[in-house]
């Protein structure tokens, strides 16, 4: 229970909602209208922004009128980029009041509070019934959980029979601990890293059944460090620095660049499919 009100203070703090739509009405104009396309550079918390997402909606496949749950759902950002692009409804579970109350207000300014609904609750404990959603998805968050094999489990849960699974995380790589801070956290205390064996067998454990694993590491680095020049990682610093912080964001994603050059991170974005 510490960690966990822990990781809530790393991301929590007041007025999110208000600060975002207006950065968005300063970088765009005050007439600009609240749109899940406008708001794409500061709701989408996670490396790559709203490309991330379009990425993940590929592997996901959401069908019209399905019910979705983005499991750690944080601004909201995907949640509602998904619900408006792909004509569907979208459950977001947080465990930060913040995050959650920023999402609210969010969705009501872009007109998709019909269509995207936001839960505080914990992964490892969600608060929706069994069999409710036929897919679900959580990006960037199990980093900050220690029982991932639980969170497994209550996502497997909370699908119907034949309900698909997709995790887009951090794993740790075999170059040792990654530098600190990073995005989801500022120590070690609450980071809680596995490696990529690890989390193919704590989804089988879960029950699913594995259909792909895919290394994304090298897209998170611009094309110059591939080569070996240590720009910072590439990613929505323009927009996340609104409710995270400019210095903050730019050291988190130096460190980011560092570990991945080092083979001390890896990224990884698993499909799996609970049987039937």
């Amino acid at each position: 229970m510490e960690v966990q009100r822990e990781v809530a203070r790393h991301y929590g703090t007041a007025g999110i909602a208000a600060r975002v739509l207006a950065a968005l009405h300063e970088a765009q104009g005050p007439d600009t209208p609240v749109t899940v396309d406008t708001l794409a550079p500061f709701d989408h918390f996670h490396g790559r922004g709203v490309q991330a997402t379009e990425e993940l909606v590929a592997a996901l496949r959401p069908q019209a009128g399905e019910r979705i749950l983005d499991i750690g759902s944080g601004l909201g950002g995907p949640a509602r980029w998904i619900a408006a692009k792909s004509g569907v409804h979208v459950t977001g579970i947080d465990l930060t009041a913040e995050f959650c109350e920023a999402a609210e207000a969010l969705n009501e300014a872009a007109g998709l509070a019909d269509r995207v609904t936001i839960i505080r609750g914990s992964a490892l404990a969600l608060p929706v019934p069994d069999a409710a959603f036929d897919r679900a998805y959580s990006q960037n968050v199990v980093m900050n959980i220690e029982d991932k094999p639980r969170v497994y489990r209550e996502a497997f849960r909370a699908l119907r029979p034949g309900g698909v699974l997709v995790i887009a995380c951090m794993c740790a790589g075999a170059g040792g601990d990654p530098y600190y801070p990073q995005m989801w956290a500022d120590t070690a205390a609450t980071s809680f890293l596995a490696t990529v064996e690890q989390t193919r067998r704590d989804l089988g454990d879960a029950g699913f059944t594995i259909i792909a694993v895919r290394d994304g590491t090298a897209g998170l680095l611009p094309p110059p460090a591939r080569s070996g020049e240590p720009p910072p990682l590439a990613g929505p610093a323009r927009g996340i620095h609104v409710f995270m912080g400019a210095d903050r964001v730019r050291e988190a994603q130096q460190n980011s660049a560092r570990s991945l050059r080092e083979n001390r991170l890896t990224m990884i974005e698993a499909l799996v499919r609970k049987p039937g």
